[in-house]
């Protein structure tokens, strides 16, 4: 067996708990150091550590991890950031003409990966005392495509370009208007194109430093295809976009396999990881410790794989139950159930935005999806609701006063303190009772980091205490506004199940705003879609059926879904294709009966 030890540094407080390791180690009692201490934290020595797991459970504060892999993988790993640090087996191969897609966890090794393939990080093969040379890369991967690959990218012959996860940092390493930067790197003359497809006549003379998260991500999209490269690799694409801004974003990068280019792209946003990808490489493990790359699948393959948590072909199962999404649209009772909010024609008017909102109702126990693209007036209807906003006509209607709990776009760390003291806060004496723990922080999968400092915490961390805070609230309305953001498939989707379990079990009312079509399917009862102008006018029509809905968004889209015969996930028809031209003749963009496929 091959013992991982990982020792996440942000929890681990030595000082604290007095070295309480240590005590227990019995490699300790007997003489052996399994567990010494460098620069006052302990380090587990992994030949002598016995795995018998007694200094993780006395950990105070869940910073120790021991886990226990078969032999042959160790020959197998390709990156380790250092002692006691995350470890990183196989790599995906990559191929020319070809889009494949990585899907996994968060913390799990998709970017790790995407830093090794662009040169960003040398690969160590687990040596991260003597990193080996590039020969000896070449050496190790001999027999595979990534021997050819390694070789060029050693010896400086292999022009990749990398769009980064985090696209908000772009503006501290550039600077400029959007379109002098963009004409700087059209290599390929693609920009006039790029710039009438991703929507960037409206930003052209913008700087960076102005534009909003989605702006900003289709610039650098727009700026990593302009360029000249054999190798393109993207984090994240779809990140702030809305749905039609994702799929634009999608056929621009597939647009790339045709000049033979080799694209790889992690994504957590199914529907646009079925649409882009033609291979799948599944990412496993444990998030923070370890992560495995699987072998290449079928896009359709690939991602059922992920959803059903079992790898055939390596007889591995990584989760305990598969995913499994509604055949139809849901028909709960809740949807007939008592009216407790309603709204008449509201209007909101900004400098160069007005919002219409169409009278509409709410009722016990429902949760409704809100879609429509960005600049519509999406969140200003919410924040109508909330209360933070004042329409300029109309208003809504309450049968009694309503506590409202909202979760905003755009999260910040400003409370000082532990989740825990937070969440215990807002929860009050419901946050001891098994309720909350079963129904909210387990599924949000709070409790590992209850510990930690909220300023400490990443980007898909925070989202989740948002969400949680929000939750925990004693209301009657809940509004969460992309609660999406950051969050891998399994969070998203964990967080879908989450939000409707609260509204049924409270007999409340939840309005999430959500781009992730899938997401949306998995956790909406009605829809309320958005049309208009993007940025000049937007209209708030009432909530409709879940079919009805979708059919209407997607047909302004032009797109259509059919669904998965193992997963019954939605997935995107592709253009032009044999039962697009049928859906779209029969006016069925989303849900298809077996009688009319």
């Amino acid at each position: 067996m091959v013992r991982v030890a990982v020792l996440d540094k942000d929890r681990c407080k030595p000082k604290r708990c007095s070295k309480l390791c240590s005590r227990f180690c019995p490699k300790v009692r007997s003489k052996i150091e399994a567990i010494r201490f460098e620069n006052d934290r302990p380090l587990v020595v992994e030949a002598l550590c016995v795995g018998c797991g007694i200094c993780i459970k006395k950990c105070p504060f869940k910073a120790l991890s021991i886990v226990n892999l078969p032999d042959e993988l160790e020959k197998e790993c390709s990156h380790r950031f250092g002692p006691n640090a995350f470890k990183l087996f196989r790599l995906p191969m990559p191929s020319p003409g070809i889009v494949l897609g990585l899907l996994g966890q968060n913390g799990i090794g998709k970017t790790t990966t995407l830093n090794v393939l662009s040169g960003e990080t040398k690969p160590n093969l687990g040596n991260y005392e003597e990193p080996p040379e590039w020969s000896q890369l070449v050496q190790h991967f001999r027999g595979s495509t990534l021997q050819g690959y390694f070789q060029k990218l050693g010896d400086d012959e292999l022009i990749v370009v990398y769009k980064p996860q985090y696209v908000d940092k772009v503006p501290l390493v550039a600077s400029g208007d959007v379109g002098s930067l963009l004409e700087k790197v059209d290599e390929q003359g693609k920009l006039k194109l790029l710039a009438r497809q991703l929507q960037l006549q409206t930003v052209w003379d913008r700087t960076l430093d102005v534009l909003s998260g989605g702006e900003l991500q289709r610039v650098a999209i727009a700026a990593a295809i302009c360029r000249e490269a054999e190798v393109y690799l993207f984090d994240e694409p779809s990140s702030y976009l809305d749905v039609k801004q994702r799929l634009e974003v999608a056929r621009a990068i597939r647009r790339l396999k045709k000049d033979e280019k080799t694209v790889i792209v992690a994504e957590h946003d199914l529907a646009v990881l079925d649409y882009l990808s033609d291979q799948i490489c599944v990412f496993y493990g444990a998030p923070g410790v370890y992560g495995i790359v699987s072998h290449v699948h079928g896009v359709r393959v690939g991602i059922n794989i992920h959803l059903e948590g079992y790898i055939p072909d390596e007889n591995v199962r990584f989760r305990e139950r598969a995913i499994i999404f509604h055949v139809k649209p849901p028909t709960t009772g809740s949807v007939a159930g008592e009216t407790l909010l309603k709204w008449d024609a509201m209007r909101k008017a900004f400098e160069g935005f007005a919002l219409t909102v169409v009278p509409g109702d709410a009722k016990q126990g429902e949760v409704i999806g809100v879609l429509g693209p960005n600049g519509i007036g999406k969140t200003t209807f919410v924040r109508l609701l909330a209360g933070t906003e004042k329409a300029d006509e109309g208003a809504t209607s309450m049968p009694y006063k309503f506590n409202v709990s909202y979760k905003p776009q755009y999260i910040s760390a400003k409370y000082t303190g532990t989740v825990e003291t937070l969440l215990r806060s807002v929860a009050k004496d419901d946050f001891t009772s098994s309720w909350y723990r079963s129904e909210i922080l387990r599924p949000l999968n709070m409790e590992p980091i209850l510990d930690r400092d909220v300023t400490e915490l990443s980007g898909g961390e925070l989202q989740k205490v948002a969400i949680t805070t929000c939750l925990s609230r004693k209301a009657q309305l809940y509004l969460l506004d992309e609660p999406s953001a950051y969050l891998d498939v399994e969070e998203r989707l964990s967080m879908a199940r989450t939000i409707r379990r609260v509204a049924e079990n409270r007999s409340v009312i939840a309005f999430v705003v959500e781009h992730d079509v899938v997401a949306q399917d998995f956790i909406a009862d009605r829809l309320m879609i958005f049309t208009g102008d993007p940025g000049v006018y937007g209209v708030a029509n009432p909530p409709t059926s879940l079919r009805k809905g979708m059919n209407t968004f997607l047909k302004d889209m032009g797109i259509t879904f059919r669904r998965d015969p193992v997963t019954k996930r939605p997935r995107v028809n592709k253009e032009g294709s044999k039962l697009d031209r049928h859906q779209k003749k029969i006016g069925e963009y989303y849900y298809v009966s077996t009688r009319e496929k």
